[in-house]
């Protein structure tokens, strides 16, 4: 007797099926496209590398949730990448560390983790990014916005929004005109991430209760955050702010959380999320940040097409196809490829057309409907 259970893949792992795998290499060339066009060169960093290496450039954080095996060569510690974009920071700063500066480089590639979460049990992703590396200048983070709504746009998403935020906010605030312990900052960032007035004056932080509703869509939300600055402090980060947005109006659904940290612990200044409508969750997310072990300055995101993939796989075309009989002209057929026909070819007398899922059988050296 058969072991129902012996196929079965492991928690947040799946097959993509072709109508899902069409939809995903789609998206991923689109994108991949776009970003060349901008003058993004791809590099392809591998698989694995060593733990210690990777830990590193991350500053010894999220590294819990990679995979880790023991490499028999060098009996060294190596780990399958949960992340590519600390690949692309070593790249920068070891193969590339002599390139001109500024340096555009793009990626796409598979990312693993040991646990997935409630929202995203996914385990497995397809990573796609562009990093801009030795720039983190209010010009640099325009392009990247920018190009990162381009790149979904090519890739079919509709109503795209943008979500803006300050990472640095609450230490800007508390280096000045709201001076807080470290200890305090803690707390506050924590309380002003879920939004807990309550908490966050038992946190010390009851001077920052108006970043609470200084939230929303992005013209009413940008003049509430400059009203709260009496000292001037955010001004600079306010008008980048409002700079990166004209670059960007009109092509997408622009907010500001200035006070969001949540997944922007490595950026500086600036952060950003990306959503579309029909889309479960974010697409991703990027920001303004200082690449680990180099301390180089680099704005970039990431793009994580998987619930895309899920929202516009059932409409993918796969393209016609056209059957080609038993002693077929073999020529015509080729020419026919070319033209960007996907030809199936009978391997016995048996084998049907409409059964092979041909729309066009090739008769006298043309493509006829059936």
């Amino acid at each position: 007797m058969t072991d129902p259970t012996q196929d079965l893949l492991p928690e947040g792992l799946e097959d993509r099926l072709p109508q899902s795998a069409a939809a995903a290499t789609r998206i991923e060339r689109a994108m991949l496209r776009v970003m060349g066009a901008h003058g993004y060169d791809r590099v392809r960093p591998p698989l694995v590398e060593f733990e210690q290496s990777m830990a590193r450039r991350m500053n010894g954080l999220m590294t819990r949730n990679m995979f880790r095996f023991v490499d028999p060569r060098s009996l060294r510690t190596l780990a399958l990448r949960a992340d590519m974009t600390v690949q692309v920071g070593r790249i920068a700063a070891t193969g590339l560390a002599e390139a001109p500066r500024p340096l555009r480089l793009c990626y796409a590639g598979q990312v693993a983790r040991i646990t997935g979460t409630t929202l995203e049990p996914r385990r497995e992703n397809l990573q796609i990014g562009a990093e801009l590396i030795g720039r983190d200048t209010v010009a640099a983070a325009a392009e990247v916005v920018e190009l990162a709504i381009a790149a979904l746009e090519a890739a079919g998403a509709k109503g795209i929004s943008v979500d803006f935020t300050l990472p640095d906010l609450v230490d800007t605030l508390a280096d000045g005109p709201l001076p807080l312990y470290p200890e305090a900052r803690v707390r506050v960032r924590r309380e002003l991430d879920t939004k807990d007035a309550g908490g966050l004056i038992e946190a010390g932080g009851e001077a920052y209760l108006p970043l609470i509703h200084a939230t929303g869509a992005f013209p009413e939300a940008a003049e509430k955050l400059a009203a709260l600055d009496s000292t001037g402090v955010l001004g600079t980060r306010i008008d980048g702010l409002r700079q990166i947005a004209r670059r960007v109006e009109g092509r997408a659904r622009l907010t500001l959380d200035p006070s969001e940290r949540h997944g922007f612990e490595y950026q500086s200044w600036f952060g950003f999320t990306l959503y579309a409508e029909g889309v479960r969750g974010e697409l991703g997310r990027g920001g303004t940040y200082c690449i680990g072990g180099s301390d180089e300055p680099a704005t970039g995101f990431s793009l994580y097409p998987e619930e895309l993939v899920e929202a516009v796989k059932a409409d993918e075309k796969l393209g016609a196809r056209l059957f080609l009989p038993m002693d077929h002209d073999r020529d015509a057929a080729q020419k026919l490829r070319e033209d960007g026909w996907r030809t199936v070819a009978a391997l016995d007398a048996g084998d049907d057309a409409a059964t092979l899922g041909c729309s066009h059988i090739l008769e006298d050296g043309a493509a006829r409907p059936l």
